[in-house]
Parts: C-alpha cells; structure tokens; sequence
C-alpha cells in the first residue's frame, strides 16, 4: 500500500475515533444520568409552579436543561408528583415526567361529600363504581364521620391510593386542624359534632367570610330561644333534596339510594321541598340536623365558636350578597319586601 494513501487512511480512522468519542463525552454530558447510581426520589411540581425544567437541574436530576427540553416530548409538565432517579438519563427523566403519578385535588370549603367524590374520582380516573363506594361505605363506616369531618384543602393524591385510604386522609387532616378548636369546644360545654352541623350550616348559608359570626349569632339565638325556634335553614333542606343516602332514626339506620352525578347540589328550593319529611328539614323539626350538611372550613368553625352578639333572630341576602337581619318576624317580613322584592 502507499505510504501516503496509509497514512491518509490512519488519519481518518483516527479523526473518526476522535469524533466518535467527542460525540460520546458531549451526549454522556447533556443526555448522560448524573450519577451512576442513585435512590428514586419523589419530586413535586406545584400548582402554578414555572421553571420545572430548571428546578430539575438545579436539584442535580438532569445536566443540561437544553437536553431536557429536546428529549421531552410533551406538551408541558403537569402538577402532581413525580418518581425518579439521578440515575436516570435525560430521555429516561423525560419519559417518567409525562405522567404524575401522584395528582393534586383542590377541594374547597362547603361541598358535600358526593360533590367531593367527584372532584377526586375525576381526578383519579374513578369510575361510578368507586364513587358509590367512597359516598356509601368509606364515608359512611361511623355514625359521626357521615359528613363533615372530610377537610377541604388541597391533596396530593397517589392515583393508586384506595378510596378507603383517601377517606381516611381526609378524616385525620380534619381531626389535625379541629384539635386546635376541641379544648374550647369542651371548655365552652359545646359538643365537637354540634359545633360541626353548625358550622356546615354556617359555611353554606353565608356569602363571604364576613358573614359567618353573624350567621352563627342568629342560629345560636334560634337554638337557644324559649322555646327553641325552628332553624328553617334552606340548606338543610337543599341537602336532604338532592341526598343519595336515607337516614332513618337510629344510629345505624343508613342506606345508600343508588349514586350517580349531579351539576348542582345546592339548587334554590322550592315550596314543595321544604314539605320533605327527613330529620334534615329544618322547617319541619326543631333543632339540628341528624348530621353536617356540608365539610366546613376553619373559618365557619371559628364562627360558631365565636358568633357575633346580636338580637336578631332572621336574616337574608340581598342581590348583591349583602346580609340583612331582623329582630322580629315582621322586620324580616320586611326586609323581604325591601331587598327581595
């Protein structure tokens, strides 16, 4: 062979081992894992959270954001949480952080557990099936964790989490944020689940925030009249209406009805409702309903805790949400006829 045409042949293999190489080292330095072996470790992306991708650098899961955004195919990253590994590559991170496997779930004050058991079966990717269970036995096992005591806040939720274990999520949150409100509950000789059917009636009868202590200055009033008044709250009636599960007398005298979604649960009532015989309508018993109506917020349990000191025993909201009270009937009467009319 040629001396010369050897020559140029060593220098080309060599250029190409040089080339191979260097593409090597550059690909292991954007694409590579970051360490050779490392634990899988769980990374959150918040709600509203910006700079995921360099967040994912600066904890040392990923070398090069670039290379990130070139293997990640999706859309944008999704809320929720994450497994993965600094062990991981760059395609590898790319490919786990298409699909949290842990989402989050908003669940905001005042909603009944049905409308609870749809926000997170949604969620989740529940069918009715697993809805029914959640409304008619995970919710439904003790007396007194019927309804309310499932906390609103927002959850991060593993997608392979059971509705029994997602109910009792929500019931030990509930018992950590109550215990900061049992000792004057026990000091003030009101019972935790009166406070609560209160506190449910409150947050679903009030506007705003600022309307709770009034609201609970006045259930209070009715409760405490002599003779004790009828509440005659519609939302006790609104949730009795629209109820899936039947309480009977006793204790344990409960049946579910067959579930299936609704759009509203908290429609207006109408005439003939407030003629529903149930131990929920206010209009037609005296005192409190069998059980909350609703999982109150701190705000509305604060509320009855501290009412406002009022005389008045009747109030409504005006169209712009404005609370109106009234001593007497026949203020109220009109109230009525001035804000309502």
């Amino acid at each position: 062979m040629n001396p010369k045409i050897k020559i140029a042949i060593i220098a080309i293999a060599s250029i190409l081992i040089l080339a191979g190489a260097g593409s090597f080292i550059a690909y292991n330095f954007l694409f590579g894992a970051p360490q050779k072996q490392a634990e899988a470790e769980r990374f959150i992306v918040p709600l509203g959270a910006e700079n995921i991708i360099k967040k994912l650098h600066d904890d040392g899961f990923i070398k090069s954001e670039w290379a990130f955004e070139y293997a990640f195919k999706g859309t944008e990253i999704q809320p929720g949480g994450y497994k993965i590994s600094k062990s991981m590559t760059a395609w590898q991170i790319a490919d786990a952080m298409k699909e949290p496997y842990m989402k989050w779930v908003v669940i905001p004050e005042g909603l009944r557990k049905e409308q609870i058991a749809e926000l997170i079966g949604d969620t989740l990717g529940w069918d009715q099936e697993a809805k029914r269970k959640w409304v008619g036995n995970y919710t439904a096992m003790n007396y007194d964790e019927i309804e309310g005591v499932y906390f609103p806040d927002t959850y991060l939720l593993p997608k392979d989490e059971t509705g029994l274990q997602i109910a009792d999520r929500l019931r030990a949150k509930f018992n950590e944020k109550f215990q900061l409100y049992a000792d004057k509950f026990v000091a003030a000789n009101i019972k935790w689940n009166t406070a609560l059917k209160i506190a449910s009636i409150v947050q679903r009868e009030a506007a705003g925030k600022e309307d709770m202590p009034i609201i609970a200055g006045i259930i209070w009033n009715r409760l405490l009249s002599d003779p004790p008044m009828k509440l005659e709250i519609d939302a006790t009636v609104q949730y009795i209406r629209d109820s899936v599960i039947h309480y009977g007398k006793e204790p344990n005298d409960v049946q579910l009805a067959g579930y299936s979604s609704e759009g509203d649960w908290w429609k207006p009532i109408k005439a003939e409702d407030i003629k529903i015989e149930s131990p929920y309508n206010t209009y037609l018993n005296k005192g409190l309903p069998p059980h909350p109506i609703c999982n109150p917020g701190l705000e509305a349990i604060s509320a009855v805790l501290n009412p406002a000191e009022t005389e008045c025993l009747y109030y409504l909201h005006d169209s712009s949400g404005q609370i109106h009270c009234a001593k007497t009937y026949e203020e109220h009467k009109l109230n009525v006829e001035k804000y309502l009319k």
